[in-house]
């Protein structure tokens, strides 16, 4: 039943995540619709929970550094002057390549 969550869950994280990406791409200015923003983050923070409870290692393995080092791009481009738009765009290519690779290469421990 999990898995089945975690699939909705991911579904309405991807809306959630799509409208922030988009106004990064294509509006003037970084300001979010506060609904999609807290959508993608409460979302993000569930799909954490359950792929930790399938995975009981994932901070240890290739997808869970993804998704560390995604939230450290995300944050800076939302909280610092680096250029933005490149930061999310690497953010959600490192997300699309993790989230569709092969199992065995997303879920190989790294330490």
């Amino acid at each position: 039943w999990v898995l089945t969550l975690s699939i909705w869950i991911r579904a309405f994280h991807q809306v959630g995540a799509a409208v922030f990406l988009a106004t990064f791409l294509v509006a003037d200015s970084y300001t979010v619709p506060r609904f999609y923003l807290a959508l993608a983050g409460i979302t993000g923070v569930l799909l954490i929970v359950t792929e930790s409870a399938r995975h009981r290692q994932f901070f240890r393995e290739w997808s869970g550094m993804a998704t560390l080092v995604k939230l450290g791009l995300i944050g800076l481009a939302w909280h610092t002057r680096l250029p933005a738009v490149p930061l999310v765009l690497a953010a959600f290519v490192l997300a699309s390549v993790f989230s569709h690779s092969p199992k065995s290469i997303r879920h190989r421990l790294l330490f």
